[in-house]
């Protein structure tokens, strides 16, 4: 019987332990499997003798090998508690420990293959909360998607936080609504006090049985709060699986999440869901993302929310619930139609990581690396923290030179660090620190070097690549997606003293092979008598010699063979390897414009716009940055439309401020910043959006909206004075319009005061 691991963890019965694996099986039903194990770690040989005067314990001689190829004993215990101490002991006298820090629950499944999913063969009992509970089962690994049981919760409380009004529940096929009144209504389940309403809640989780329990902020808010009530009430929270307590990890600070374990369950938060999908959203209220999402909003608005909510309870507490239930409704059809569980649950079977830790990189590293690493004869190291000495070199960005052209080719390498992993063998067990001969080695531009061979990390990537090549051909996006997530965070963690591979030789090697080969594919694009103008860690742009746009974009694909192929015979002849590299072209701007610095005549890295097909690309410019308000987007567009469609922009920029000044933009005026600590910290510089937030009674999210008065700055909810329209011309007008009027010899004063007219054409 196949199924899904929905939470692993163990437990010790009797001095000994045993792997717990609950789950839900393809029939439906949940499992539970319990199987015997015993926790275990690696020394070298040579250190044994050594090792047994300090402590007895069982091991066994093996045929592992770590990376510089002493042999090592597998030292084997009873109980997981006993790895860390002995570890320790070990680390007292310089033994070096292997493998000694994989939680027991992720080494069994590391021994068995098991990543997300897993076939079950053997009898089984049923237990209370468990459909099917398998004592010592053969476990395999299975292909097989999940269908999981969601459900979304959310509740409503009164302003002061003192009441709990009502729970609502929402699933597939199921809505349940919990409220304190002494009405009777059809479709909600009534309670006269919070100790009853408790109680039933208790009930029905049990009964509906969720593999995953979500919600908007569900466990620094609901869950929060409905455990300070059940400690309140002296009523135990029991929704855990196994019948235990929740345990809670809350975080004081405003800007942590907090986090809960539920055994037998998750509890995914759908507002971190979304910060870790690739969906872009203004801000993660839910308001604004189900009216994004689903083209939908919330029955009653942001504004004065509370008080609403206070009223309804007291006179119409029928609208209240459905207020409630409309809330885990959007929640819920969120998930769904942004597919962002699905995407984390292809997340757990890619890398074999639980689904409340699958966007920690550096343990899908180690489940990956580490299952390759012992099937081909390898131990890994344990992690070892360290302090960062110094930061890992960037990739090379060229200065710009700033201008407006004509049909600009945009050029880039695909996945440019993961092939260079690839193509160069960079990998941890590969790599050699102080070779005696550089014969049989790949030498990267900074000196490190590596096994001119197969090493594991390559072996993943080149596993990832192919699965990523059929998820597009079949447009499985969701799949697509998470493999370069995946692929592209294997370099990061390289670098991060977290990881237990933490190597800065051999993460600035990546990053050393990306400046030479994009300052080489410069040199061989400009060796065509093609003019470079910018170029990003993996990207180029060149002026094209063409014409037109069809001429434009036969050039941009020859380029690509061009290019493709001198790095194909140039590694092949150097390296002694197969190239991986992958240059792509991307398409051809039929205008651009590159910026200068804002104070200086060089050209700004990574900013620029471009018209394609009728449609202006931003990067990195005023239009797309959230520290800019949406008056500046607007002016921006339209300013650059006119320039790109070879018009003059005076009259337009004239009427604009014109309306400006008029109140005709107001509500483009809103600045939306963060907060990114506690307001009584900002001591030294208070900046704008913080004397805005210091305004408010309290905070309902960090993320503050205010604009600019005569008075100063004041938060949307409590404007008090006259809009200060010229702050908005001098800082976010001004500064755009004369990034574009430069290239033109002019500047936004002239235009204001009348100057002359200075056609394109003049140009």
């Amino acid at each position: 019987m196949k199924g899904f691991i929905i939470y692993p963890t163990y437990r010790i019965i009797n001095d000994q332990a045993y792997v717990y694996l609950f789950g839900r099986l393809e029939n439906g039903k949940s499992f539970l499997t319990i199987n015997y194990y015993k926790p275990y770690f690696y020394i070298k040989e040579l250190d044994l003798n050594t090792a047994l005067k300090l402590e007895k314990f069982d091991y066994e001689k093996t045929n592992l090998k770590d990376f510089n190829g002493n042999k090592v004993i597998k030292i084997i215990l009873n109980i997981p508690s006993k790895v860390p101490e002995l570890r320790e002991l070990f680390k007292e006298v310089g033994i070096e420990c292997y493998e000694a820090d994989i939680r027991f629950p992720q080494r069994f499944l590391i021994d068995h293959n098991v990543k997300g999913s897993l076939d079950i063969e053997g009898s089984f009992e049923v237990e209370d909360t468990i459909d099917r509970l398998y004592k010592e089962p053969i476990l395999k690994p299975a292909e097989f998607k999940p269908e999981l049981k969601v459900l979304s919760l959310d509740i409503e409380t009164s302003s002061d936080g003192k009441k709990l009004y009502s729970i609502a529940l929402h699933s597939k096929n199921y809505n349940k609504i919990l409220l304190i009144t002494k009405n009777l209504y059809k479709d909600i389940l009534t309670f006269k006090d919070e100790p009853s309403l408790l109680n039933a809640f208790i009930q029905e989780i049990k009964l509906f049985d969720p593999d995953i329990i979500t919600g908007w902020n569900v466990i620094g808010f609901d869950l929060k709060y409905l455990n300070e009530k059940f400690k309140k009430h002296k009523i135990e929270f029991l929704i855990s699986k196994d019948l235990s307590k929740p345990k809670f990890k809350f975080s004081n600070n405003f800007f942590r999440s907090s986090k809960v374990d539920v055994v037998g369950r998750q509890v995914l938060d759908a507002l971190d869901l979304m910060k870790t999908s690739f969906i872009k959203v203004e801000d993660y209220k839910l308001s604004t993302v189900a009216s994004k999402v689903l083209g939908k909003s919330k029955l009653i608005e942001e504004f004065n929310k509370h008080l609403e909510i206070d009223r309804l309870f007291k006179e119409n507490p029928e609208k209240l619930a459905e207020y409630n239930l409309n809330d885990a409704i959007l929640v819920y059809q969120i998930i769904e139609k942004t597919g962002i569980l699905e995407l984390t649950i292809k997340r757990s079977l890619l890398t074999g990581i639980e689904l409340n830790k699958v966007s920690a990189s550096i343990a899908s590293l180690d489940s990956l690396y580490l299952r390759e690493a012992n099937q081909k004869g390898l131990v890994c190291p344990s992690s070892k923290f360290t302090d960062r000495t110094e930061r890992i070199t960037g990739g090379y960005v060229m200065e710009s030179l700033p201008g407006i052209y004509n049909f600009i080719l945009n050029l880039d390498f695909k996945s440019l660090y993961p092939t260079i992993m690839m193509t160069f063998n960079i990998d941890p067990a590969s790599f050699v620190e102080e070779p005696k001969t550089k014969k049989d080695l790949v030498e990267s531009p900074n000196k490190a070097y590596f096994k001119n061979q197969e090493g594991i990390l390559p072996i993943i990537l080149k596993r990832i690549f192919k699965e990523r090549e059929i998820a597009t051909k079949n447009k499985d996006e969701l799949t697509r997606y998470a493999l370069k997530t995946l692929m592209n965070s294997m370099f990061g963690v390289l670098a991060s003293p977290n990881c237990r591979f933490y190597n800065l030789k051999i993460a600035n090697a990546i990053t050393h092979f990306g400046q030479f080969i994009i300052k080489l594919t410069a040199k061989k694009i400009e060796e065509k008598d093609l003019k470079v103008i910018c170029s990003d860690t993996d990207s180029i742009f060149t002026i094209s010699s063409k014409k037109s746009l069809e001429e434009a974009e036969k050039q941009g694909e020859e380029l690509k063979d061009y290019i493709n192929n001198f790095f194909r015979d140039f590694i092949k002849k150097e390296y002694n390897r197969d190239s991986h590299l992958e240059f792509e072209y991307e398409k051809c701007f039929i205008k651009f414009f590159l910026p200068k610095l804002r104070h200086g005549e060089g050209g700004a890295k990574k900013r620029y716009a471009g018209l394609v097909k009728e449609k202006i690309e931003f990067t990195g410019v005023e239009a797309i940055r959230g520290d800019w308000t949406p008056l500046a987007k607007k002016f921006q567009e339209e300013l650059l439309w006119l320039v790109f469609h070879n018009e003059n922009p005076d009259k337009f920029i004239l009427e604009f401020v014109d309306n400006l000044k008029k109140g005709k933009f107001d509500d483009l005026l809103i600045y939306k910043k963060s907060i990114r600590k506690e307001l009584e910290e900002y001591t030294k510089i208070t900046p704008a959006h913080v004397k805005a937030a210091r305004k408010l009674k309290q905070l309902d999210s960090n993320k503050i909206e205010y604009v600019l008065t005569e008075e100063g700055p004041e938060p949307i909810q409590n404007l008090k004075h006259k809009i200060d329209y010229q702050h908005y011309i001098n800082k976010q007008i001004k500064p755009i319009a004369d990034s574009v009027l430069t290239f033109f010899n002019k500047n936004f004063e002239e235009i204001l005061k009348g100057s002359k007219q200075v056609f394109l054409s003049d140009f």
